[in-house]
């Protein structure tokens, strides 16, 4: 599906979203990083055993988006042309799939977050679908979710998969 971030993803007034590229993978390893740091600091692993690690699951998680969503927006959200997150968002026939979104440490908490997901929800219900997205029990940003509505429609062990209807 060809689909321009522009012109669907176009209700933020904060960030904005282009198509990923080969340079910034760099980038998104170290976003990916970022997800991972509080988990890896229990480890006791030296910096460089940390960072074989997030490259190995960086890779591996890249390839698996890439083949099991081969439909996917891959999106790299964006403040005053900086990159600041990522967005993998696969629109289906009953629902608006959110493979993934992560924003870096310093941009979290500032409500860049909520205005991207209410942007995501907002043009879900426009098309009469819902969204969806797998959560990590633990994550923080599960109350996130809650409050915008989201509820759990399926205990997937380590994850839940999340729901939202207008």
């Amino acid at each position: 599906m060809t689909v321009s971030p522009s012109s669907n993803l176009a209700w933020s007034r904060h960030v904005k979203f282009r198509d990923i590229t080969s340079a910034d993978m760099g980038f998104l390893q170290a976003l990916y990083g970022s997800t991972r740091a509080i988990e890896l600091d229990r480890t006791g692993w030296s910096k460089a055993q940390k960072d074989a690690f997030i490259q190995m699951q960086f890779n591996a998680q890249h390839s698996h988006y890439q083949l099991h969503y081969p439909d996917a927006l891959w999106l790299i959200i964006e403040q005053k042309d900086v990159p600041i997150g990522r967005l993998y968002l696969e629109y289906w026939e009953s629902q608006h799939r959110i493979i993934d979104i992560a924003l870096l440490p310093e941009m979290r908490g500032k409500g860049l977050g909520t205005e991207i997901l209410l942007g995501v929800m907002k043009k879900a219900a426009h098309d009469g679908k819902a969204v969806s997205i797998h959560v990590e029990k633990d994550n923080l940003a599960m109350e996130l979710y809650k409050r915008l509505g989201f509820k759990r429609i399926e205990d997937k062990g380590v994850y839940d998969l999340l729901e939202w209807r207008e």
